[in-house]
């Protein structure tokens, strides 16, 4: 195997000091531009490529984030991952992607994989299971920057970027009422993330101020999914009151319902159905899915501005922020009765 070029060979060759050569392929001001285009044009000829390793051992920066997601098949998070890592481009930053797949030991793992890594910081979206933390205050201990996006954790002292869940729920019921929908059902999970239960206060809310029941036979807690969609759907119909519009906890489980009314030779929109996350299939399933956007391009954008504004802080921990961005309805046939 050919041995890898180093600096001490560009500068053996061009007669140089070791330290000269550093500065040049890092761009100090002291070095000539004569001298730092001798460098790279030597480094060239030589086929040197950096050593990350090395050259985060020697700045304390490597130059790459970590990012921790649920799942790369929702695409709302995909949505979001291609928006941090386009934004760090422009900073000459590397990203590290790490799927938890909903499990919290995974998400540990990933953590713990993405230190050792030597990441400047890591942005993360919690998975369903978690609940204990001390997997990202190991994060802030070792004095790397961390934000929470989307699915938070009022626990971890470390900048936000969510959406105004409450608001994304009250505004999902509120247009069904506006559509005369009066007996609403939800499917959503039973675990304890905030964002879904923000979700179901503002589903709360909205009946209280319409001056419409919250019935309990409507309600089902269980998992998110197309499945969980079908299944909580035949649960709600068996029930003594049947409903006339039912909300998915997410897009995948209001894709369920769908399914299940269909199954039921129950008419979409008489029955109306609307989803969470305005994933791209939503417009194209039949009838159309209305949903809430969660404005992943934007969220992704405000988690790449505060890391690169905690990177340049002493502390990165001087001023943590919160970022709540506005939901966005998107009306489809799937819920409008009276409008298109």
């Amino acid at each position: 195997m050919k041995r890898k070029t180093t600096i001490y060979d560009i500068a053996r060759a061009l007669g140089i000091t070791v330290s000269t050569v550093s500065r040049a392929l890092n761009n100090i001001p002291t070095i000539s531009e004569a001298t730092r285009q001798l460098v790279l044009d030597k480094a060239k000829e030589l086929n040197y490529s950096v050593n990350k390793i090395a050259s985060s051992l020697s700045s304390g920066r490597s130059n790459t984030i970590g990012v921790i997601v649920p799942t790369m098949q929702i695409h709302f998070f995909a949505e979001a991952v291609h928006s941090i890592e386009k934004e760090l481009k422009k900073h000459n930053y590397s990203l590290l992607l790490y799927q938890s797949n909903e499990s919290y030991l995974d998400e540990v793992n990933g953590v713990k994989t993405l230190l050792e890594a030597q990441v400047d910081g890591i942005i993360a979206s919690l998975s369903l299971e978690t609940q204990q933390i001390a997997h990202f205050q190991e994060v802030i201990k070792q004095g790397k920057s961390l934000i929470i996006f989307d699915r938070t954790h009022q626990d971890i002292a470390a900048p936000v970027v969510k959406l105004n869940d409450f608001e994304a729920g009250y505004l999902a019921t509120t247009h069904l009422i506006e559509q005369g929908y009066k007996k609403i059902g939800f499917i959503t999970t039973n675990k304890e993330i905030a964002i879904f239960q923000d979700r179901f206060s503002g589903f709360e809310a909205a009946l209280k101020e319409a001056g419409l029941p919250q019935l309990d036979e409507l309600i089902v807690r269980g998992e998110l999914s197309i499945e969980a969609g079908i299944k909580g759907t035949e649960q709600i119909l068996q029930s003594s009151v049947q409903p006339d519009a039912i909300i998915g906890g997410d897009d995948f489980t209001a894709v369920g319902i769908i399914q299940a009314l269909k199954a039921a030779q129950i008419d979409i929109p008489a029955t109306g159905v609307i989803g969470f996350a305005n994933q791209t299939f939503s417009s194209f399933i039949t009838p159309t899915l209305s949903s809430i956007d969660q404005q992943a391009n934007k969220m992704g954008e405000e988690c790449a501005k505060l890391f690169m504004k905690m990177v340049k802080q002493k502390d990165p921990y001087e001023d943590i922020e919160q970022v709540v961005l506005d939901p966005i309805l998107v009306k489809r046939k799937s819920t409008c009765r009276t409008d298109n």
